[in-house]
């Protein structure tokens, strides 16, 4: 029997999620790709649950601008944020710069707001980080 090939992270990011993860109910974060796989996540979030999200939150970002497009009758959609509500908590998931989004998982009497505005605080760190890293080709060889 084979264990199944894990694909690596090109650049740990979890370091973004350190400041979510104190917000009050909280429970898990992590930062996704566009195509799906993990590049962040939450400590206490195992590896197959984390992949698990990852696939699952593409999709869904994938299927919340196909279905914004639909009823606006335009296909230039931007997400802004997608939000899940079940009995066992609340899912927030943001852009979080190209082909990138931000996810938290938190419980039901997590306060949305706080929540959301640390997530866009955690995204412009994200994106400045990224900014101030040199390109490939200032790279030295």
């Amino acid at each position: 029997m084979t264990t199944p090939a894990h694909r690596s992270v090109r650049e740990d990011t979890s370091w973004v999620l350190a400041p979510l993860l104190e917000l009050p109910h909280v429970i898990h974060a992590a930062v996704i790709s566009g195509d799906g796989l993990v590049e962040g996540r939450s400590p206490e979030l195992g590896r197959d649950s984390a992949e698990g999200a990852a696939a699952m939150i593409s999709a869904l970002q994938g299927a919340a601008r196909t279905t914004t497009a639909a009823f606006a009758g335009r296909y230039d959609v931007k997400l802004r944020q997608t939000v899940i509500e079940s009995d066992l908590g609340w899912v927030f998931a943001i852009p979080a710069g190209e082909n990138t989004c931000l996810a938290v998982f938190a419980g039901p009497e997590v306060n949305m707001g706080v929540v959301t505005h640390q997530m866009q605080v955690q995204v412009a760190t994200l994106g400045s980080k990224a900014m101030s890293r040199p390109t490939r080709s200032d790279s030295p060889a």
